[in-house]
């Protein structure tokens, strides 16, 4: 199998696995959807957050699933995504007043670091227009894949009633590259950026080295 037809086999098993995700959420009435928890430890070492990090994130999410739950039941359709600490919250609720508080309530969960409040006040979208998000997500994630300048993992897209939210700890180039192309998605209504910026010299220093330096060889013994 050549290399664009693994991407896509790649891409498309990602993709079924979202929408059987959605299926079941659905099916289940589940007024909480988890975002950002999803992965797998094969993807860990790929990432430019540590994996104490990454698993950090994932707790913060399961905390906020569980509180904004038990306080708020199913008024409200919240979905946190938190990348190192730095914590996106999109959904709708039923009022202004229940936006802020759920915000307030984030703030206090532990180790969050910081809150960019997206949630909007109005009606939970129908199945057609989640679809229609997950088609958006897909097909920005495959152009990411396929892009030989950008490394799909370095990147957290989420779609939410076309607006589509980046995150990631990405190098100014990133930005650009990733901004024109999620402009670029069919479908696309808005793209908000909610990035960790850093330098080419930090994003060197998270890469592994590509050709770690020969051991040197054993000298004859007499």
């Amino acid at each position: 199998m050549n290399r664009f037809n693994l991407k896509r086999s790649l891409h498309a098993a990602a993709f079924s696995a979202a929408l059987l995700s959605l299926g079941a959420s659905l099916t289940a009435c589940v007024p909480l959807v988890l975002g950002g928890a999803a992965g797998g430890a094969a993807l860990i070492a790929s990432d430019r957050r540590s994996s104490g990090m990454q698993l950090e994130d994932e707790s913060i999410e399961l905390r906020i699933v569980t509180r904004v739950r038990n306080d708020f039941g199913t008024r409200v359709r919240v979905n946190p995504v938190s990348f190192n600490r730095q914590v996106l919250l999109t959904g709708d609720v039923a009022s202004e007043q229940d936006r802020q508080a759920v915000e307030q309530l984030v703030r206090r969960v532990d180790n969050v670091a910081s809150v960019v409040n997206e949630l909007v006040v109005m009606n939970t979208p129908s199945l057609m227009d989640r679809s229609a998000d997950l088609l958006i997500t897909g097909r920005l994630k495959a152009s990411i894949l396929d892009d030989p300048e950008l490394q799909s993992n370095a990147f957290k897209v989420v779609t939410e009633r076309g607006t589509i939210y980046l995150m990631g700890r990405v190098t100014r180039r990133e930005v650009e590259r990733v901004t024109t192309l999620a402009r670029g998605t069919s479908g696309a209504r808005r793209v908000v950026r909610v990035f960790e910026e850093i330098s080419d010299d930090q994003l060197r220093r998270l890469q592994p080295e590509a050709n770690p330096p020969a051991a040197a060889p054993a000298k004859p013994r007499p």
